[in-house]
């Protein structure tokens, strides 16, 4: 069997103040008329049914899955207690489905992606997963670069010895966010992806390399698997979820496994809308290179993004002059206001936004 584990418990913070706590970047309409979260789950719908579609999410956005996506069954929500990282998120998944068919391929993908060619994507996880099956690998796409982007993982790979599709790649190490110079150097050499944060594998695969790696991890998922079907079971799950050390699946596992493939994805047109200054790559600019989603006049103005994001029908004017290369984003309660080229910054202003109103709790 095939699974399809949708990973939607990201907050989002880099696309603030859009992007909120109660509702962070996947279940925001940023792309047309459904959510990215809808976006995804309707994607791999070709590859695996909604029976087979799983949604990993924290309790308190329980309801806007159950209202994103109504006709997926309750029982397909596998509720996190709080956030541990990925690591924990797919093992949690990974003993709920062994529980249905532990030789089944799990097809894990975040809820915040955009793809353009669907068809060539599905072709890729089609692809993964048979390679998958055969138990003895962990597979992820790796995206092809076209920029020295610091602000994702790198894939350095080689020409697998074992299969004969030359698509198909060894990889050699992981690299977290590199600086530019590095950056740079990666994408000249050539053999370098950039991390996408989708895998396949085999359920029991994957469990077995959790139990090599994270030896805690696979003891307090087993432990969790035991009382699944105890009274006291969210109990134990909360209890035992918060012993376990905040990782993703890619430096508790993947980094340290001898045993990971990579598929290079070529142009799919992938973006992870991971700040504001991708916003603009993935949604249609004007000829001066302005993506402006909000009442705006604007005279001199170029490659800026603007939107508003009023909860009310009327939403103010946006007015710019002599302005580039600047985010705008106008909300009920935020406006901000941005050097692009500083996108990635942007938790340092919610960092201090919430020291500021921490204070201002303390002082009433």
């Amino acid at each position: 069997m095939r699974f399809a584990v949708i990973m939607a418990g990201g907050r989002g913070e880099r696309l603030w103040p859009l992007s909120r706590k109660e509702t962070p970047k996947q279940f925001l309409k940023l792309l047309g008329n459904s959510t990215l979260l809808q976006q995804t789950v309707e994607r791999v719908l070709p590859l695996v049914s909604l029976e087979n579609t799983y949604v990993v999410v924290g309790r308190e956005h329980v309801e806007l899955v159950r209202e994103q996506l109504p006709d997926l069954p309750k029982q397909n929500i596998i509720v996190e207690p709080m956030g541990r990282g990925t690591a924990p998120c797919v093992g949690l998944a990974a003993t709920r489905l062994s529980r249905i068919d532990s030789r089944g391929v799990m097809i894990v993908l975040p809820a915040d992606h955009v793809i353009a060619d669907e068809e060539r994507f599905l072709h890729l996880l089609d692809e993964a997963a048979t390679l998958a099956q055969a138990g003895t690998h962990l597979v992820t796409l790796g995206i092809t670069p076209d920029r020295p982007a610091t602000g994702y993982g790198y894939i350095q790979a080689r020409p697998s010895q074992g299969d004969a599709k030359a698509a198909v790649l060894q990889v050699e190490r992981f690299t977290e966010k590199p600086d530019r110079d590095t950056a740079q150097r990666f994408l000249d050499e050539g053999n370098y992806y950039w991390n996408s944060g989708m895998f396949i594998w085999r359920i029991d695969t994957i469990l077995r390399e959790i139990e090599t790696h994270m030896p805690k991890l696979h003891s307090g998922l087993m432990a969790i698997e035991e009382q699944a079907r105890a009274q006291d079971y969210e109990e134990t799950l909360a209890r035992i979820y918060a012993q376990q050390e905040a990782n993703s699946i890619d430096c508790g596992v993947l980094e340290k496994s001898d045993h990971v493939l990579v598929i290079p994805t070529g142009d799919i047109g992938w973006s992870d809308v991971g700040d504001w200054s991708t916003v603009s790559e993935v949604l249609e600019t004007d000829e001066a290179g302005n993506l402006i989603r909000a009442p705006h006049i604007g005279i001199d103005t170029s490659n800026c993004t603007i939107l508003s994001g009023h909860a009310s029908a009327k939403k103010r004017l946006v007015a710019t002059l002599g302005l580039s290369d600047l985010v705008i984003v106008d909300t009920d309660d935020v406006l901000l206001v941005m050097d692009k080229s500083r996108a990635q910054e942007v938790k340092k202003i919610l960092k201090i936004h919430a020291t500021k109103e921490e204070k201002e709790k303390t002082s009433k």
